[in-house]
This record gives structure tokens, sequence and C-alpha cells, in this order.
């Protein structure tokens, strides 16, 4: 899967984020996602918004591990 698919979905589920997808590997992944859409949510409600975006691809071939920081812009 390439970066700029998971950055694509998720601004398609959260249109005002900020993405920053990285890789080293192709399999095992990172991502900053700062949105607006977070302020007064729970982190852990906050990272659900981003699975529930990369949907089935998350824990499959294509994206086997997955690291995510969510924020709100300062």
């Amino acid at each position: 899967m390439e970066v700029e698919e998971i950055e694509r979905l998720i601004i398609a589920a959260i249109p005002d984020a900020q993405v920053k997808a990285q890789t080293e590997d192709g399999r095992h992944y990172q991502a900053l996602v700062i949105s607006e859409t977070f302020k007064g949510i729970p982190r852990v409600r906050q990272h659900q918004m981003v699975y529930a975006a990369l949907g089935d691809k998350l824990g499959s071939d294509e994206l086997h591990a997955f690291a995510l920081t969510t924020s709100t812009p300062e």
C-alpha cells in the first residue's frame, strides 16, 4: 500500500485533516493526523475514527502494522 493511499483514505473520512504517513518497508506504517475535528474528542475515539477510515485494509497484508498519533492544531 502506498502512503498516498493511506493519506487519501483518511482525508476522505476527515476532510480537514493534515496527514503525514510514512513507511520504511511497505508493510509497517506510521501516521500523524492533525484535525480540528478531534477537539473535545478522547484520543481513543480519535484513533477509532482514523481506523474506520482505513477500513479492512488495516491488519491486512496491505497494511500489516500501523502506528498512529493524533492531535488537534496548536
